[in-house]
């Protein structure tokens, strides 16, 4: 299943249709579903979350002993009060202590029966929350360069479902152990009451055993397809859901349909043979049930009337053999349960285990609020993978209150240099400096302190806008947040929302236009009141006039900040400071707007060409203009 869920299927689908050549989702599976039944290193990593309420597990397994005592028990009570007590012969007083007897463990059985539900659904849900918080709290912090490479969808499947999987096999593994004493108990008790009938009753455990090695690879399989058939329909489902307005844009909704109308079916199909592969246990259990009673109630009936077994014994068995077969189809459950657990934990401690590349040296310091602001770059390479460098030995420095604009081409490296200064990458080779200081030797903390950033795709979380302005700086008062927002040109649409302020936005601001997100953002990033103000095409999702109030605003806002501006548009860098040109990871030239086009370089002569952008000029052009400066 796993194979033909690689590539585009060939065949013809029932209605004659051929599939389009087209992908709506993953094709590919590459999670184990199933790991060793047992892995001692997992086992541990687990009862590190769990030793924190080890008392309450140990009173879980007290109440699950005491219950399998009370079932073990019952069949006893019943037997003593037919042989003793309403057998001829038999006393009155007996069949009174028997009643009572039944009573007292009636009400042990229930007691224990809500202890060990409440006790070990309790626990099952405290390692749950605790294994959450400890993957949430170390993905917040994990290096970008894994975030980069690591599918959202996957993270996300293993903060769920894994972590399902192990509340699951937290409650079996607590049950398993009344199951495992229930099974060995009821063998005990019918061998003890009578030895023949004991053996007879447990001659039908080959059959059981015999089915059970047949049926277990094959359900294990067909468990497998429907995991893999599930997480492919349901991240065709999600990818659909994410691309809706790229969907209807192109008129995909047909194909699409088609295309998750396959992973549908087959999802379909999965899952019905592995229900019946489930249920097919069912009936043979019950069908073992029944012939395991008829053996007792024949011969052991022939047994009673000849006198060689009394009525009380037959009785006691018929009940221990409904319950002999409930333990060992729980137990046989309860594996593939610990399989699924045993891969699901390796993927949880693999997550766990992500190593955190950008981490504060252990003799870091502080940056000051009263540091000068000042961005310098000494002779940085950098690539997001070292053998493929962004950035070629750059090397500039953005004095304190200067505003500089780095352009270029797409790819030649604008965005990298903005990421290095906030420090969400290291660099192989060479030194950036914020204040004076190289970023590794200051804390995360105060460097984000001092550096806010408005990127190109603005990200609003669920919340109400004046919880989104102040995301940076939580202690900001609402005149601070109002101040901001009237700054860069939002106060008057935040204030025609039904709320004002207080309106609650859709999941990342759904429920905005796109420039109206990203002036939140903005105003987001003036709020924070950092030293260095970073804008990385800042202005791209912006209309023309929208970007020109802002750039009104951004003359008083970058007032003693040091401001360092991504902007595509040549129009918004004019009033830059400084212009610095990069190309293909490396600094062409450098200087104010006036310097570079009385140059004559590659500014100069794209800005001539009358693009309104970088990115809308043709890979030709470019080239040729490259090639032009170059032979000058």
């Amino acid at each position: 299943m796993a194979e033909e869920l690689e590539t585009e299927r060939p065949d013809v689908r029932e209605d004659g249709r051929r599939p389009p050549r087209a992908v709506v989702g993953s094709h590919r599976v590459e999670e184990e579903m199933f790991g060793k039944a047992f892995d001692g290193n997992i086992v541990k990593r687990i009862w590190a979350f769990v030793h924190p309420y080890r008392r309450q597990v140990a009173w879980s397994v007290v109440a699950v002993l005491t219950f399998t005592m009370m079932q073990l028990l019952i069949p006893l009570i019943i037997r003593y009060a037919i042989d003793h007590g309403m057998s001829p012969g038999g006393s009155p007083s007996a069949l009174i202590w028997s009643i009572a007897a039944f009573a007292v463990a009636i009400l042990i059985n229930y007691a224990a029966s809500y202890a060990q539900e409440t006790l070990v659904g309790g626990v099952a849900e405290d390692v749950l929350f605790d294994i959450r918080r400890a993957m949430f709290s170390h993905l917040q912090r994990v290096s970008l360069s894994f975030m980069d490479k690591t599918e959202v969808g996957r993270l996300m499947s293993r903060l769920q479902g894994d972590v399902n999987s192990m509340q699951e096999f937290l409650e079996t593994s607590v049950l398993s152990v009344g199951d495992i004493v229930l099974l060995f108990g009821i063998v005990f008790v019918m061998l003890y009451l009578d030895f023949k009938l004991g053996l007879l009753t447990l001659s039908v455990l080959p059959v059981l055993f015999i089915v059970r090695l047949f049926w277990l690879p094959l359900a294990r399989k067909s468990f497998m397809a429907a995991h893999e058939t599930n997480s492919v329909a349901n991240g065709a489902l999600a990818e659909a859901i994410h691309g809706v307005r790229a969907v209807q844009s192109m008129d995909r909704q047909g194909v699409n349909f088609t295309l998750y109308d396959d992973k549908a079916h087959a999802n379909l199909r999965t899952h019905l043979t592995a229900a019946r592969y489930a249920q097919v246990m069912v009936p043979i259990v019950d069908s073992l049930t029944g012939v395991a009673m008829a053996l007792v109630i024949v011969v052991g009936g022939a047994r009673v009337l000849n006198q060689a077994l009394d009525v009380g014994v037959l009785v006691a068995f018929l009940f221990y053999i409904q319950r002999f077969f409930d333990p060992i189809r729980s137990l046989t459950l309860q594996y593939s349960v610990m399989q699924r657990a045993m891969a699901s934990g390796q993927r949880l401690t693999e997550v766990l285990d992500v190593p955190v590349d950008i981490k504060d040296a252990p003799d870091a310091k502080a940056l000051s609020r009263d540091m000068d602001g000042s961005v310098e770059f000494k002779d940085v390479v950098f690539g997001y993978n070292p053998k493929h460098p962004v950035l070629k030995h750059v090397s500039f420095k953005v004095n304190p209150g200067e505003t500089v604009a780095l352009v270029g081409p797409t790819g030649s490296g604008k965005s990298s240099c903005m990421s290095l200064i906030h420090r969400f990458y290291d660099v192989q080779q060479g030194q950036v400096l914020v204040g004076g200081h190289d970023v590794r030797e200051l804390t995360q903390d105060s460097l984000g302190a001092q550096i806010a950033m408005v990127l190109q795709e603005p990200f609003l979380f669920t919340g109400t806008v004046f919880e989104n302005i102040r995301y940076h700086k939580a202690e900001a008062t609402r005149e601070q947040v109002i101040e901001a927002a009237k700054a860069v040109g939002a106060h008057e649409f935040v204030m025609r929302l039904p709320d004002g302020y207080d309106s609650v936005l859709g999941e990342r601001g759904g429920n905005l236009s796109l420039g109206q997100r990203q002036l939140l953002s903005f105003a987001r990033a003036l709020v924070a009141d950092a030293k260095i103000l970073v804008l990385d095409e800042a202005t791209a999702n912006i209309d023309s006039y929208t970007e020109m109030l802002i750039q009104k605003a951004l003359v008083k806002l970058l007032e003693n900040r040091t401001g360092l501006v991504i902007a595509h548009r040549l129009a918004t860098i004019r009033e830059a400071d400084r212009i610095i040109v990069l190309q293909n990871g490396e600094i062409i030239e450098s200087g104010d707007h006036r310097q570079l086009m009385k140059n004559g370089k590659l500014y100069s002569r794209l800005y001539n060409l009358n693009y309104a952008s970088f990115d809308d000029i043709p890979e030709d052009i470019l080239e040729e203009t490259t090639a032009t400066q170059s032979a000058t």
